[in-house]
């Protein structure tokens, strides 16, 4: 009797052995066909979309970062760029490194809204229904509990494919451009692991409505402290260029509306020629031997229109930004220089 007793476990404990085997090749199988930001989602959670973004960046200039990234892998460049961010942001939330050791089971998401689903690392409600984000089992990771805290980044929705846009709280005003250098600069130092699917990142410096008084006002203040830091690092005269992206504008929408005059003021500064002009010009009543030069400037001064999803018709938002030659590339084309070696997409204009 005991002999078949012991038979009868060692046969139980064989196939539970065996079931355990058949699950953790499953789960390696599942792994493998997984895409690659549900492998890692367990890690870094999706953030969630700020739908009160379009109202707030009609009224109020931002800081922040625009991205370029591979189409249909938005998710994937998140959290890498989340996860780059975190390190160079880390100053701007010195309570979240006090407590992040005590407060990692309960975080709030950074933004309000919703990107998508990802696997194992979604937001659920408490019990007691404050609508507080808690984290799953999985990990919590130090570089999201330092971007975590509420207020510091908020992801924007866009309406076009392979762009990312994060904007700080009116309220906190970094210096986005020092923040990118410290990027670069951990790159070329092998500090900084190859990015795989973030391309450029465009250091916004301030946001303002697509209208010529504001890009002036704008563009004149950036270039005054642009000026005010680097007046002894700068030969004369002040070598410039204007760099101007209109991603994401349906142009043949726009010339349908050619003949509403509330949209006079808008399609002027859509035409390139126009906007370089109005912005050659505010440099030049700053510097006055301040001179175009494509070939190798000093300065460069970047537009870019965004496309954000749910502005009213009518009104677009650019961001402005005044940078140094360290950070752009002016051959082939003028543009914010690559993270990573292969910045070709499908449009093939990151």
């Amino acid at each position: 009797m005991t002999d078949d007793v012991e038979t009868k476990e060692l046969g139980l404990a064989k196939q539970e052995i065996e079931e355990n085997k058949k699950n953790e090749k499953e789960k390696e199988e599942e792994t493998v066909t997984m895409t690659p930001w549900e492998q890692h989602s367990a890690v870094i959670s999706i953030p969630r979309f700020d739908y009160n973004a379009p109202s707030s960046l009609m009224e109020y200039s931002h800081s922040g970062f625009f991205i370029t990234c591979s189409i249909k892998r938005e998710k994937s460049a998140t959290k890498e760029v989340i996860s780059v961010l975190a390190k160079y942001i880390r100053s701007l939330s010195t309570s979240s490194s006090e407590n992040s050791e005590t407060s990692n089971a309960k975080k709030r998401k950074i933004c309000s809204g919703d990107l998508g689903s990802g696997n194992g690392a979604e937001s659920k409600r408490t019990n007691d229904g404050s609508g507080e984000s808690t984290r799953e089992a999985t990990p919590s990771s130090p570089k999201m509990d330092v971007i975590e805290e509420k207020g510091i980044l908020s992801l924007v929705k866009l309406t076009r494919s392979g762009l990312l846009l994060f904007t700080f709280p009116r309220s906190c005003s970094p210096d986005t451009v020092d923040i990118v250098s410290k990027i670069f600069e951990s790159s070329c130092s092998g500090n900084l692991k190859p990015l795989v699917w973030c391309h450029r990142i465009f250091p916004i410096q301030a946001t303002c409505l697509l209208k010529e008084e504001d890009l002036r006002t704008v563009v004149s203040k950036l270039v005054q402290e642009f000026v005010g830091r680097e007046q002894n690092k700068f030969e004369k005269p002040l070598k410039f260029a204007v760099g101007y992206n209109r991603r994401g504008v349906d142009e043949t929408e726009m010339k349908n509306k050619k003949t509403d005059p509330k949209y006079s003021d808008l399609l002027v500064l859509l035409d390139r020629n126009k906007c370089f002009s109005v912005v050659a010009g505010v440099v030049k009543e700053i510097v006055a031997d301040a001179v175009v030069d494509l070939k190798s400037p000093e300065l460069g001064v970047f537009i870019e229109v965004l496309p954000v999803s749910g502005m009213p018709n009518g009104s677009l938002v650019v961001a402005v930004s005044v940078l140094p030659h360290n950070l752009f590339t002016s051959k082939p084309k003028l543009c914010v220089k690559a993270l990573t070696a292969d910045t070709k997409t499908a449009n093939g204009e990151n």
